[in-house]
């Protein structure tokens, strides 16, 4: 019913795209093509179909958009489901996401806020306050935003992810699942890790740009460094390798802590205790996890 509701929806849209794509399909070719003696068939697969193509490809786009957002109609058709068998990657996105942002926000803020304070206060003592910018931004892309975002999702996002399960486990609602022959790996456990693993990078890009908005406030408002030459100098020293290095980070960041969060709160001893060690596990094996794997991608990336 779902899938209907969802196909019902986009259906009438989709149709009126490509009737407006069929009438932008010259009539002299397909007259030309009948005059050589092409078939309905034959002009369909010669001409219509590749004239469609960016036609389909805007469509695809769309749908594939409209499919990441779908969760709305899953909880007033379901409610979640059982479970939350019925809830979507959106779903899983929003809750290790967008219910981190604020703590997100207000730590890139004031970690941009102290890095321009001591990047500043360290450069001025070789007379190189101008590439406060360049320091700020290879700071915050490559080491801080991924590191720092990893541990607060750890804190945040990670012990939530592990409690959950873990109540799940504790309240028999995993082994009812097993019972009726429905997958909690593929239903529960699943879902939430892709969630965290999509999450982690977006939390990282966020962290950054707010991170350099506060290096910026200190550096250009407070130390007087000229807003030109702040941001001149960090777009003439900051690359697409840089920036590849952070998202790489925050990714590989992602798959590590979700992963540690989703097998302990599967494997958690079903009581109350069990479910607190648990989650304490999974802030500390997830912070010493994420400085190793930091200290190797930066020797990987050198």
């Amino acid at each position: 019913s779902i899938i209907a509701v969802s196909v019902w929806k986009v259906i009438g849209w989709n149709m009126l795209i490509y009737l407006a794509g069929l009438q932008g399909i010259p009539d002299y070719l397909k007259e030309a093509a009948a005059i050589d003696g092409a078939n309905l068939w034959q002009s369909f697969w010669k001409i219509t179909l590749p004239l469609l193509q960016p036609t389909t490809f805007f469509i695809f786009v769309t749908s594939l958009i409209g499919a990441f957002q779908v969760f709305d109609q899953v909880y007033v058709m379901t409610g979640g489901g059982p479970a939350g068998a019925t809830t979507t990657l959106v779903h899983q996105i929003y809750n290790a996401g967008a219910r981190s942002l604020i703590i997100i926000m207000l730590s890139g803020l004031f970690v941009g806020m102290v890095l321009g304070l001591q990047a500043f206060n360290l450069l001025q003592r070789f007379g190189s306050e101008e590439a406060l910018g360049t320091a700020a931004a290879l700071g915050l892309l490559k080491e801080l935003s991924p590191v720092i975002t990893a541990l607060l999702f750890a804190g945040r996002a990670g012990t939530a992810l592990t409690s959950e399960i873990g109540l799940m486990r504790a309240t028999d609602q995993l082994t009812a699942m097993e019972v009726m022959a429905v997958d909690p790996l593929r239903h529960v456990a699943a879902p939430r890790f892709l969630g965290g693993v999509v999450a982690m990078p977006l939390l990282a890009v966020i962290f950054s740009v707010i991170g350099l908005y506060g290096a910026q406030l200190v550096g250009v408002q407070l130390m007087g460094v000229d807003k030109g030459v702040f941001w001149s100098q960090m777009q003439g020293s900051v690359g697409l390798h840089d920036v590849t290095e952070g998202v790489v980070k925050s990714l590989v960041f992602g798959v590590a802590c979700s992963l540690i969060a989703v097998h302990e709160g599967y494997h958690a001893e079903p009581t109350a205790e069990g479910v607190g060690l648990a989650t304490t596990r999974t802030v500390v094996a997830s912070s010493v996890i994420t400085l190793l794997l930091d200290y190797v991608l930066t020797a990987a990336f050198l």
